[in-house]
C-alpha cells in the first residue's frame, strides 16, 4: 500500500500540474475575453457629458438702450465724415440762341419759357442825386444879417439900426469874456444861426419901443448860450434889463416849449441847419451890402 502510494505519488503531482495549468490558461482566456467584451461596450450618451446651455442674457434697461443708440449714431456720424461729400453742383450760364425779348420799362420779359439776357437801364430816379448846396459865410456878415433881419421884423422901429443890435450881442459876449464867465467867444457862424432861430420866432412885429426888442432879443441870447455855450452856466444878470424883468421867465418859458424840438434838430438834422443858414443868409440888406467892410 505504502509502495503503491509511493509509485503514484509521481503521477499525482503530474496530473495536478496539468490539471493547474490548464486552469491557469483557462483564467487567462477569461479574463482576456472579459477585456474584449469591456472594449466592444458602447459609450454613454454624449449628451449627458455635455454642459448645460448657458442662460440668455437679461433684456437691457432704458439706459443701456439710450446709450447703445448713442453710440450707433455717434458710429453713423463717423462714418457719414469719412465719406467724401459730393459737389453741389452750380448751374454754368450759357449764352442765350435766341434774340433777345422785347423789354418793358427797362425790365426783361420771359418769352417762351426762357428769359432773355437784357441790360436793364437805370432808371429816371437813380439818376437824379439830391442837390448839394454849398453855402459860406463869414461871422461878420452873418451878424449883419441877422441885425436886418431884425430891422426888417420890428418896422415900426424907425431908429432902428442893424448894427444896435450887433452891439447888444457883442457887449454881452465882451462882458462874459471880461468877467471870467467864459474862456472864449460865443460869437460864432454856427451860434448865430442858433440865436436866429429863436429870434425868428420870439421877434414880434408889434414891438413899439427899443427897450421891449432888447429884452426879448437878449432872453433869446440866454437861451442860446446855455443850450450851445462852453461853459456849465451862465449869470443872469448880463442878459436882463430893468424893462424885461418881470416878463423874463415867462419868455423863456414859453422859448423852451415851442421851440425844443427844433433846437435839437438843428444840431441833429444837417439839412435843417442848412434850410436855416440859408434862411439867415437871404436877411441880408443888399442895398447895404459894403456896410460892414
Amino acid at each position: 500500500m505504502d509502495a503503491d502510494a509511493a509509485g503514484d505519488g509521481p503521477k499525482h503531482d503530474k496530473t495536478l500540474k496539468r490539471h493547474s495549468m490548464f486552469v491557469s490558461l483557462s483564467w487567462k482566456k477569461l479574463v482576456a475575453n472579459s477585456a474584449k467584451k469591456s472594449a466592444k461596450k458602447v459609450t454613454p450618451n454624449p449628451l449627458s457629458t455635455r454642459e448645460p446651455p448657458p442662460l440668455p442674457p437679461p433684456p437691457p434697461s432704458s439706459g443701456q438702450v439710450a446709450q447703445r443708440n448713442s453710440e450707433n449714431i455717434r458710429k453713423t456720424h463717423r462714418t457719414d465724415e469719412k465719406k467724401p461729400k459730393a459737389p453741389i453742383p452750380v448751374p454754368v450760364p450759357t449764352v442765350p440762341t435766341a434774340p433777345t425779348a422785347p423789354t418793358l420799362n427797362g425790365e426783361a420779359v420771359a418769352q417762351q419759357g426762357r428769359l432773355a439776357s437784357v441790360q436793364k437801364q437805370p432808371s429816371s430816379l437813380s439818376l437824379v442825386s439830391p442837390r448839394r448846396i454849398v453855402i459860406q459865410a463869414s461871422t461878420g456878415e452873418l451878424l449883419r444879417c441877422l441885425g436886418d433881419f431884425m430891422c426888417r421884423r420890428c418896422s415900426r422901429l424907425k431908429e432902428l439900426s442893424s448894427g444896435e443890435v450887433i452891439i447888444w450881442f457883442r457887449n454881452i459876449d465882451r462882458t462874459l469874456l471880461l468877467q471870467g464867465w467864459q474862456d472864449q467867444g460865443f460869437i460864432t457862424p454856427a451860434n448865430v444861426v442858433f440865436v436866429y432861430l429863436l429870434c425868428e420866432d420870439t421877434i414880434s412885429e408889434s414891438v413899439e419901443c427899443a427897450a421891449a426888442l432888447q429884452g426879448a432879443f437878449q432872453t433869446c441870447l440866454y437861451l442860446a448860450y446855455s443850450y450851445m455855450g462852453n461853459e456849465i452856466s451862465y449869470p443872469l444878470k448880463p442878459f436882463m434889463i430893468e424893462s424885461n424883468k418881470d416878463v423874463f421867465w415867462e419868455t423863456s418859458l414859453r422859448i423852451i416849449g415851442r421851440l425844443s424840438g427844433k433846437m435839437l434838430r438843428l444840431n441833429a438834422d444837417p439839412h435843417f441847419f442848412t434850410e436855416v443858414f440859408q434862411d439867415l443868409k437871404n436877411q441880408r440888406d443888399t442895398g447895404d451890402a459894403n456896410l460892414d467892410r
